[in-house]
């Protein structure tokens, strides 16, 4: 029989699948993998000691979201005008949302914090950043717990950047999460848009 069902068909388009997807292919087709995790974090500065072991920035992409500070899954600055945390995620995404969980305690120092996405790598003057969006603003977050921002068309950018304006002001992040996909052009895009035509087949 000629005819292929559609089972048929289904291993067909996986087997395809599987020899025709490098990693950037890969990364696009699985939903829910924390970008984050593979990236690169760093902050304005690092709070003093006895505190500073437990504030490094890398906690805040650790895949804990252990909110209490002093078990060392947080990032702290020090108490300063405007202090940013960034995450490069080494490679430019088109981003979907991000997740991000407050410490469990003193949670109202992340208020007024802003998130901002592009290519970047602005640091605490923003209005000379080029190729950079405000995402989005944490009005509040309760303590210990964990807010999702998301963006239904998407943000391009290889830089996460989580910024509070003011003076005297100090930023902490027990975990930041971050979902999308790799952002797509010439003609790897041109690939991929023939690659989803037979998938939907």
């Amino acid at each position: 029989d000629l005819m292929w069902n559609s089972a048929d068909r289904s291993e067909i388009k996986i087997r395809l699948l599987l020899f025709v997807c490098n990693r950037m292919c890969t990364d696009l087709l699985i939903p829910g993998k924390n970008l984050a995790l593979n990236g690169k974090a760093t902050q304005s500065t690092l709070v003093e000691n006895p505190w500073a072991a437990f504030g490094h920035a890398y906690n805040a992409i650790d895949g804990n979201t252990d909110s209490n500070y002093d078990h060392g899954s947080c990032t702290a600055t020090e108490w300063q005008e405007n202090p940013w945390w960034r995450l490069d995620l080494l490679d430019e995404y088109t981003i979907t949302s991000i997740t991000i969980t407050n410490r469990g305690n003193l949670p109202e120092r992340l208020d007024g914090a802003e998130i901002h996405i592009g290519n970047s790598l602005h640091l605490a003057n923003l209005n000379v950043a080029i190729n950079v969006l405000k995402a989005g603003v944490i009005s509040t977050i309760p303590a210990g717990k964990s807010e999702t921002y998301t963006f239904d068309s998407g943000i391009s950018g290889r830089y996460i950047n989580v910024f509070i304006p003011g003076k005297n002001r100090l930023l902490t992040l027990c975990e930041v999460e971050v979902y999308g996909y790799p952002t797509p052009n010439g003609e790897k895009k041109l690939s991929q848009a023939k690659l989803y035509l037979f998938l939907s087949y």
